[in-house]
């Protein structure tokens, strides 16, 4: 078996709080982003989850980050995401680089996983990261889906985690419940070892109501936050213990490692046979040297309907309402609309999520239960669990206006510098009309430049590309027409984002 001490500089000299070598002490932002967000359907969709959703302002995922950048000491964070939305993480990172206080988000490390494996070999190779970029920092590890308040309150915890994780320890956060909650583990609390940490006694798997309810009613229990710090050599010592299957995968597909523009990626076929299985299965509730820190702040990992209904802002009947809604002798309802009028007559006890392709209703008491649906509706093969309307890519969004026989609408917005690929279409033909902005457009070997009320008509068969070159969003209409519209006709002989040439 593999060891730590193959991947880590030796630490066991050090001073007590520092890295081998003396170097200056340093917290790690890892962000794993890699959840689907199933209990979010219809809003969170296989290619558009939870974490990146657009929440009436920063999504999830541009929140966690932030937090952790204005955070004393922190260098740029590691951030590992599903291969598939690595593009939507890059532009949240590259925004935030152009804000005041948040330049370290351009400066991010972002790797792909090219299936899910769960946190710990997650954190593993963030782990391995860190490591590989320069002595061993302390590894913060934040799920992307997380709200948090105050600020004040989750820097105060993370001081805390910081003084455990100097003394060679593995701190998970605890947050007080404020209600028995099934949807989460439980740590129930040790004596103190050191000033604000203490020793976990032991965990305890998510509990049915009546459970939960009796932990409450015990006292000394917190809810397992899923974030944790630990130094990286420690927690790969640890899960080489505990865990060597997966430490075994991960260092081989970290050695075979690969980079794609901005990104690090791995083996599928290797990382496929990695064990799934949390960091809470794998380390810490193995280890002897977990322990815990409170977290006083405002916590909910978003995580279903209900924990919006929780969060949100409520009327004299205990009625949430998000969008254009209407509601009338109905009380204690979840009411989400996103595209159009969701009006509620006589109801109680019930959520309602509208979006442009899919409405969901629901008793509030099941929404852990909404991935069973998403679950039957992947067996009818429902496009609705992957994608929106509205389609995002490295270089805007699309969406489908009006979909017939033989013909199909859509919107395209193209970001200011955003290149489509250079393509071609087998089985369909593609009318744009310019709406917004200035267009270059190449069609076969000629190049010209569109303005606003102008078209281009591109036959099929024909190669062609689509940019941006000026400072305001592009728009244009498309009219395709064709005996075959699907997203995967197309033929890609170079692409500025390193896609596939065969895939969407």
């Amino acid at each position: 078996m593999n060891n730590a001490a193959e991947h880590t500089p030796s630490t066991r000299n050090a001073a007590p709080g520092m890295p081998a070598g003396g170097e200056a002490e340093q917290i790690r932002p890892l962000i794993l982003s890699g959840g689907s967000g199933t209990r979010l359907w219809p809003l969170s969709r296989g290619l558009y989850p939870k974490q990146f959703m657009d929440m009436g302002g920063d999504s999830l995922f541009a929140q966690t980050s932030a937090r952790a950048l204005t955070l004393p000491g922190c260098a740029p964070p590691i951030v590992i995401c599903n291969e598939k939305h690595r593009f939507l993480a890059a532009a949240v990172l590259q925004e935030q680089g152009r804000t005041p206080g948040l330049e370290a988000a351009s400066r991010a490390s972002i790797l792909l996983e090219p299936v899910g494996r769960n946190t710990a070999p997650a954190i593993a190779l963030g782990a391995l990261a860190a490591l590989e970029e320069g002595g061993d920092p302390l590894l913060l590890a934040l799920s992307s889906d997380h709200v948090i308040s105050p600020q004040e309150a989750f820097a105060e915890a993370v001081l805390q985690a910081r003084v455990g994780a100097k003394a060679g320890r593995a701190v998970v956060f605890g947050v007080e419940p404020t209600g028995p909650e099934t949807g989460f583990g439980y740590i129930r609390q040790g004596e103190e070892i050191l000033p604000g940490v203490f020793a976990v006694a032991r965990f305890v798997e998510k509990p049915d109501r009546a459970e939960a309810g009796a932990l409450l009613a015990e006292g000394g229990c917190f809810w397992n936050s899923g974030m944790f710090m630990f130094r990286a050599s420690l927690y790969l010592e640890e899960l080489a213990a505990h865990a060597p299957d997966v430490h075994r995968v991960c260092l081989s597909v970290w050695r075979k490692r690969s980079r794609d523009l901005d990104f690090i990626r791995f083996s599928a076929g290797d990382f496929a046979a990695c064990p799934d299985i949390s960091v809470d299965y794998a380390v810490m509730e193995r280890t002897d040297k977990a322990c815990m820190v409170r977290l006083k702040a405002g916590w909910s990992d978003m995580g279903s309907w209900e924990s919006f209904y929780e969060a949100a802002s409520r009327d004299d009947c205990g009625n949430a309402a998000m969008g254009d809604v209407v509601q009338l002798q109905t009380r204690n309802c979840y009411l989400h609309g996103s595209h159009r009028l969701v009006a509620a007559l006589g109801l109680e006890d019930i959520s309602v999520v509208e979006t442009a392709d899919a409405v969901l209703v629901m008793p509030r008491n099941r929404s852990q239960d909404v991935k069973l649906l998403l679950d039957e509706l992947k067996k009818c093969g429902r496009p609705e669990t992957d994608t929106h309307l509205r389609v995002f890519r490295p270089w805007g969004h699309f969406e489908t206006l009006v979909l017939g026989d033989r013909f199909q609408v859509k919107r395209i917005v193209v970001n200011p510098g955003g290149v489509l690929s250079l393509q071609m279409h087998h089985h369909r033909a593609e009318h744009w009309v310019l709406v917004r902005g200035t267009a270059r457009i190449t069609v076969d070997d000629t190049e010209r430049i569109v303005k606003e009320d102008e078209s281009t008509y591109i036959p099929l068969g024909t190669t062609h590309r689509l940019e941006n070159p000026g400072r305001i969003p592009l728009e244009i209409i498309e009219i395709q027409t064709g005996a075959y519209l699907g997203e995967d006709d197309i033929v890609r002989f170079d692409d500025v984002y390193g896609r596939d040439a065969f895939k969407p």
